[in-house]
Formats: structure tokens, C-alpha cells, sequence
């Protein structure tokens, strides 16, 4: 089954951690083990890190007319930071794979499985 990853963090986490000694490049390094070990196990399809929500451009049609709003579409402390797309046998595999992502410790990452699986 095929479920999709969202990656987010949670500003009240990250700043908690900052007082720690893990470092930014100690949080990518850990990412890229990650990634690299669920490539090598051909459980993760594709993934990416995408732009902060400040960058986020919101469509919405309303009687016919497109708005346009800078920034998210929702007021959360949690942001989506990133994705991945991966196929496992079933929930419980997925569940288990999120749980290996550092951003799991951090933030968070909701497991959400494609419709059509």
C-alpha cells in the first residue's frame, strides 16, 4: 500500500531542542540516514523538503473568482516542512517506518494512505 508521509514540524519541540546539543546538521545528517535506508530497502518512492509556509500561495474559487492569499492556509503551530511517499505492506509497516524519521522526535509525521489503495 502506498501511504504519503507529511513531514511537519512543531515550533514548541523545536525550540525545546534547540537548548539541546543536537545541532541542525546533526537533524540532516540523521535525515539523510534515514532516506538512504529506506531507498536501500525500496520502501520510500520519493520525498522532498519543501519551502517554509511563508512561501505558500492559497487558491480558493468563490462564484466563479480565483483568490489568491499569501502565506498558509491555515492558522497551526505544526507546518508541514516536507514529504515522502512511501509503499509498505500495510499500516502497521508505515506506521513503523514514520517512527524511524528523526522528525518524528521533533515534530511530527502524519501517515495518510491513498484512496484508490
Amino acid at each position: 500500500m502506498r501511504y504519503m508521509l507529511f513531514v511537519c514540524s512543531d515550533p514548541d519541540r523545536t525550540a525545546e531542542l534547540e537548548r539541546t546539543p543536537l545541532s541542525d546538521q546533526d537533524m540532516a545528517d540523521q535525515t539523510e540516514s534515514w532516506v538512504e535506508e529506506m531507498d536501500r530497502r525500496g520502501i520510500r518512492k520519493h520525498g522532498d523538503i519543501l519551502r517554509p509556509p511563508a512561501d505558500a500561495t492559497t487558491v480558493r474559487v468563490r462564484n466563479g473568482e480565483t483568490l489568491l492569499t499569501d502565506g498558509p492556509f491555515a492558522e497551526t503551530r505544526e507546518q508541514i516542512a516536507g514529504y515522502d511517499l512511501i509503499e509498505c505492506a500495510d499500516l502497521d509497516e508505515a506506521i513503523a517506518v514514520a517512527a524511524k524519521h528523526p522528525m518524528a522526535t521533533m515534530g511530527l509525521i502524519e501517515v495518510r494512505p491513498f484512496l484508490d489503495e
